[in-house]
């Protein structure tokens, strides 16, 4: 069975007088691995629900392979859930958990047999097909998890936080284990998460809500390095981008300390400037701002740091040695920085050209 294309057509989803979700228009491609990403509250689990028919649009239409869903039941949508709780039936064994959906299709014992062997081996549970859920460690209990969704073909898969109850080092060997599933089956993927790390390493293209609205949908490469607004620009990223807000005459964005001239092209006068903490290179330049925090981290050093009011995040190498109250000149990378209309918040397309004295 192939993967099949999914589609959100002008979808919307009213609670009452509550819009969890605004005009959704999203087409995600046959076999691609789509993550749904955003803070607390902004659609996206309930866009997952959706799809999966838990819960049905208020308008719009939702399409998998070519056909609309926005009627169809759960069980015919040929979609399978993983749950952040993963959903275990507890009295069933690891075999008889992952053989239920099959169970209830009606297949015969010796064929269903043979499937959870095939899956048990993919995910490297054939040691623990006789255990109970109570038995395994929350890493087992999520491939569990994975192999009952498996285990019946779907065209595709939708992940709901399925990695947010295990630790840092569980979630980063099932991030790998999730890539190498992906790349294995060719099915389509969409995964629901407020993790950005998991969005980024995992994703084909990573869908960006707030609101209850799409703010962008791209590969992770162009999200990091050409968001699509001042939102965006600062959800993604650890630590999160700089902003700064000032003023433009057309040709210069001023700010008392910083200043620096653009290309651009009808831009309004009141603008922010966005830089990535990597691109501002500490130890010389133009510039100068006061160290407030110094947190080392093992690997880098992150220093937070006051200019004439703007508060700016920097990288610099483990072996910094700076001291909060510290007066440090800075540069930035002029071919990394951006520029976002403050008023729309959306992104100008500007080109820094040099960096000049404050």
């Amino acid at each position: 069975m192939s993967a099949a294309e999914v589609t959100f057509c002008k979808v919307r989803k009213a609670f009452g007088n509550a819009v969890a979700v605004r005009e959704l228009d999203l087409a995600i491609g046959a076999g691609e691995f789509v993550s749904l990403l955003g803070p607390s509250g902004c659609g996206k689990t309930t866009s997952l629900r959706m799809l999966a028919g838990l819960e049905f649009p208020t308008s719009g239409t939702i399409s998998i392979g070519g056909r609309v869903v926005n009627d169809v039941a759960p069980g015919k949508r040929d979609v399978a859930m993983v749950f952040q709780s993963y959903a275990l039936y507890p009295h069933m064994t690891v075999g008889e958990n992952i053989a239920y959906p099959l169970k209830k299709q009606g297949m015969a014992r010796g064929e269903r047999e043979a499937q959870v062997k095939r899956i048990a081996a993919m995910l490297k549970l054939e040691a623990l097909l006789d255990r109970k859920p109570r038995q395994l460690s929350g890493g087992q209990q999520q491939r569990v998890a994975l192999g009952r969704a498996l285990v019946r073909s779907p065209k595709v898969f939708l992940l709901d936080e399925p990695l947010s109850n295990l630790d840092a080092k569980l979630r980063a060997h099932m991030r790998a284990e999730l890539i190498e599933l992906h790349r294995q089956l060719g099915r389509t993927f969409v995964y629901v998460t407020h993790d950005q790390l998991e969005a980024m390493t995992m994703s084909d293209r990573i869908a960006v809500m707030e609101g209850g609205e799409l703010r962008q949908f791209a590969p992770p490469r162009e999200v990091y390095d050409r968001p699509a607004n001042l939102f965006v620009a600062s959800f993604i990223g650890t630590p999160p981008m700089n902003i700064v807000h000032g003023e433009f005459n057309g040709r210069v964005f001023r700010h008392p300390a910083i200043t620096v001239p653009f290309q651009v092209a009808g831009a309004p006068t009141r603008v922010a400037l966005g830089v990535r903490p990597e691109d501002v290179l500490l130890g010389a330049g133009p510039f100068r701002a006061t160290v407030r925090v110094v947190e080392p981290t093992g690997h880098e050093t992150i220093v937070m740091l006051e200019a004439e009011g703007a508060a700016l995040t920097a990288r610099a190498p483990a072996e910094s040695h700076l001291r909060p109250g510290e007066i440090v000149p800075f540069a930035l990378r002029a071919d990394r920085l951006h520029l976002f209309d403050a008023t729309t918040e959306l992104r100008l397309e500007a080109r820094a050209t040099e960096e000049i004295s404050a």
